[in-house]
Formats: C-alpha cells, sequence, structure tokens
C-alpha cells in the first residue's frame, strides 16, 4: 500500500488550482506547491516527490516541456506524471503519455477520481520500488553464490600431493605446505591442536625415552 504521507508536488499556474488539489489531498499526504515549471524545478532541487501533479498550459514552461526535462534527469526520471489539463483530445493525451507521463486527467475534475487516480499510482511505484530491492538482493546473493562455487571449484579435481611429506604441488608447479594451500584456495582458517592417535604415538615416545634413559642410569632424555 501506499505511504501515509506521500509526497506530493502540484505544478500549476492557477492558484485556484493549486488552492483546490491542496485542500482535497493534504490530509493523507504532504503536498508542495509551485505556480510554474522554474518554482518546480527549484523545489526539486531540493525536495524529491512521490508523484508529480502537472499543468500542460504555463507561461515560460510548459508542462510538456517540463516533462520532457524531468524525463531527461537520472535524478526525477522515476518520478511519476500525472497530467491534470484543460487540454482535451486524444492528441494532446497521447504526447503527454509519449513523455512518459503515467496518466492524463482532463478539467474540470472529478476530486474522486484524482485521489483513486493518485492512489492507484503510488501503489504501483511502491511495488516497483519494492521488485527493484528485492531484485537487488537476489543479484547480491547470487554474486555471493558464484563466488562460493568458485573457491570451491579451487579444491576440486586432482590435486598432487606428496605420499611421504603431504606437500602439494600447486597450480605454478611449486611444492606448498597443506596448510598454506588450503588457506590460498579457501576462507579456512586453522587451529591447531592434537588427534588421540597422534597423542597416543607422543606419549608412547616419551615414555619410551624416560625408560631408555632409567635402564642406563643415566635419568636424562637422550637428545
Amino acid at each position: 500500500m501506499e505511504s501515509a504521507r506521500s509526497k506530493v508536488l502540484v505544478v500549476d499556474d492557477e492558484q485556484a488550482n493549486l488552492i483546490l488539489l491542496n485542500t482535497i489531498l493534504r490530509g493523507s499526504h504532504e503536498i508542495l506547491l509551485a505556480s510554474s515549471g522554474l518554482e518546480a524545478l527549484s523545489i526539486l532541487g531540493s525536495e524529491l516527490p512521490d508523484i508529480i501533479l502537472l499543468d500542460v498550459m504555463m507561461p515560460e514552461m510548459s508542462g510538456f516541456d517540463l516533462c520532457r526535462i524531468l524525463k531527461g534527469d537520472e535524478r526525477y526520471g522515476e518520478i511519476p506524471v500525472i497530467f491534470i489539463t484543460s487540454l482535451s483530445g486524444g492528441e494532446s493525451e497521447l504526447q503527454g503519455l509519449q513523455l512518459g507521463a503515467v496518466d492524463y486527467i482532463c478539467k474540470p475534475f472529478n476530486i474522486a477520481h484524482v485521489r483513486l487516480r493518485l492512489r492507484n499510482q503510488l501503489e504501483l511505484k511502491l511495488r516497483n520500488e519494492q521488485l527493484k530491492e528485492q531484485r537487488a538482493a537476489l543479484e547480491a546473493r547470487t554474486f555471493e553464490l558464484e563466488s562460493a562455487i568458485k573457491r570451491i571449484k579451487h579444491l576440486e579435481g586432482l590435486i598432487p600431493i606428496c605420499m611421504y611429506c603431504k606437500k602439494i604441488r600447486n597450480d605454478r608447479q611449486l611444492w606448498q605446505n597443506l596448510e598454506e594451500y588450503i588457506c590460498e584456495h579457501t576462507d579456512a582458517s586453522f587451529t591447531h591442536g592434537m588427534c588421540p592417535d597422534c597423542l597416543d604415538r607422543c606419549m608412547a615416545g616419551l615414555q619410551a625415552m624416560f625408560e631408555g634413559g632409567d635402564s642406563q642410569g643415566s635419568g636424562h632424555i637422550p637428545a
């Protein structure tokens, strides 16, 4: 659903229209008012509305001219524009839609129609933004998975390993310590301990050294 306080920029050179639209919309939206295209551009320099209601027939810069500027600027190109104008006829409506407007409302307008069309476009904009966020999250996740797969592939296939010292021959044909090789090709790190078998062998070796020392009467561990 649309935001409870969506920001709406209304651009119209007729003061009566600005007052009317401000009155019927301000209860559920934050309203920005501009009486000309130049004033609208000035407001856009510091405020980014969620949608723009734009008159066509204005002095100095028409609504069509302003829409053309907005759609050519990456900062404002995604803001939906609805034309509200006294110009009727398929040709004017077609021109507005070709410039990138999402809707076209003829004056005198029905207040309920304006509210409904505004709500529909704000909901559509919100859904599109949510889809973009989901797509960006999916792309990021896909990149992570692809990176993980690449790391895994480093350790696939046959790995030449010395049967005596257990060193591994790397891609540069150099013999490398097993730990160094794994650290270089994965994100793994090592903690060092002793397995039960090695611990038993170590203890047996120490015991044999002590026993050998006692049998010689020296009491010293041989070097």
